[in-house]
């Protein structure tokens, strides 16, 4: 497998599928071994392992181990009984559209299989993660060539090594700028309520020596108010045909903000994360998660007895709030449904 980076959250080895446990960063580093396709889901499910790449790359890790089980079970009928295991991967999280594209894709190359599936199935998915890799290395190249002269950037949530197979969508794009001197510094939300930017991302860049500077969400529009930054550089977890773009809650808002000062947002993702099959940004599942995870923070409460919450994962940013999109397909600049299909079709 290539070289990732000095973060790696997800691993196979010895028969086994090893995730860092990203819900115990940056205080612990544990790495769960799953050797059961329900402890896969239910990893994803909890958020040990997070971002629509890494999900993806995990269910197609999980699918190795359900078929080693369901072949060992019956193997005259373990194609019937492994849709049980495709199913339960499949409702680990709504709106990741890489979850469902990398089960598809194992589903059929189970449907042509002889015999023990287990080595066809477990090149297959790390064919997908090698793949994943390349993708982000390729995007952090084209994605910093877009940046004109050297400046500070801001960040939501976690794009990087974390929520990939290795180096990052985002974070791609900041470590490829850092090393050409183009990005200087970088400013990461907080983003609550699971902390993902000041957990991960400042994690992630205390790792390899990258300046960073934590804020809460509420800061955003001072930052760019004060002319910090030149950049918006975000993720994405699912992006419709038209360009709309699914990502952490609270990037919406970013892009409204950054619109109205001046700075340009990019979005950095795989074409793993588009749908076509998705019109536009309303048809997009959004997942609605626990009130406790915003009435707590590390288990304790922070809220008023009594009170209630919303907990929206993701929202949806427009297309036309957003300068460029970035895979490693190419680059597209103020997306629509033409030029996402035209870059779809670029092979």
């Amino acid at each position: 497998m290539p070289q990732a980076d000095t973060v790696q959250a997800i691993c196979w080895n010895n028969k086994q599928l090893q995730l860092l446990d990203q819900r115990l960063l940056p205080h612990k580093k544990v790495c769960l071994e799953l050797d059961e396709a329900s402890a896969v889901a239910g990893a994803i499910r909890d958020m040990v392992v997070r971002g629509a790449p890494a999900i993806g790359i995990a269910a197609a890790y999980g699918i190795v181990l359900a078929a080693r089980a369901r072949f060992a079970e019956s193997p005259t009928n373990w194609k019937t009984l492994i849709e049980t295991d495709l199913k339960m991967l499949a409702q680990s999280r709504p709106t990741a559209v890489n979850l469902f594209w990398a089960i598809e894709y194992m589903r059929e190359i189970i449907t042509g299989l002889q015999g023990d599936p287990e080595p066809v199935l477990l090149a297959e998915a790390k064919k997908i993660h090698e793949n994943d890799i390349a993708a982000c290395r390729r995007m952090g190249e084209l994605g910093a060539a877009l940046i004109e002269q050297p400046c500070a950037i801001l960040t939501h949530c976690n794009a990087g090594a974390l929520a990939t197979g290795g180096y990052g969508t985002a974070l791609g794009v900041v470590r490829a700028g850092f090393a050409m001197g183009k990005i200087t510094h970088v400013y990461a939300d907080e983003t609550r309520p699971w902390m993902q930017g000041a957990r991960l991302t400042a994690w992630e860049m205390v790792q390899e020596n990258i300046p960073v500077t934590l804020q809460v969400e509420g800061a955003a529009a001072h930052l760019m108010q004060q002319g910090n930054i030149d950049w918006v550089i975000v993720g994405s977890d699912r992006i419709a045909a038209n360009g709309d773009v699914a990502n952490k809650i609270g990037t919406y808002g970013l892009a409204i903000l950054a619109r109205y000062h001046g700075v340009k947002f990019m979005v950095v993702a795989p074409t793993s994360t588009v749908d076509m099959n998705v019109v536009c940004g309303e048809d997009i599942p959004i997942e609605q998660r626990a009130s406790e995870e915003v009435l707590f923070l590390t288990d304790q409460p922070i809220a008023a007895v009594g009170a209630v919450a919303r907990n929206p994962a993701f929202d949806v940013t427009p297309a036309a709030l957003v300068d460029v999109i970035v895979t490693e397909r190419g680059v597209v600049l103020a997306p629509d449904a033409e030029k996402m299909a035209a870059m779809m079709e670029n092979t």
